[in-house]
């Protein structure tokens, strides 16, 4: 097993070279990835208060949105 992996240590797969030269021929690729994450996933941590304030004033869903409301 050792013996394939050696063979192998250098190669890089066409993806990956695209990538790469893709990201040489515009740097600011890696920048706006950042800016699109920042904007999507990184939040500011919020406080207990604020939790338990969205969660109580948060409405209650159906389990199937587009059934009509049964009566009973």
């Amino acid at each position: 097993m050792k013996l394939l992996f050696k063979q192998h240590r250098g190669y890089e797969s066409d993806h990956t070279q695209f990538i790469k030269s893709l990201k040489e021929k515009n740097p600011a690729i890696e920048q706006g990835q950042q800016q699109g994450r920042a904007l999507l996933w990184d939040k500011a941590p919020q406080s207990l208060d604020e939790r338990a304030r969205q969660r109580d004033s948060a409405i209650a869903q159906q389990a199937y949105v587009y059934q009509n409301k049964l009566t009973d």
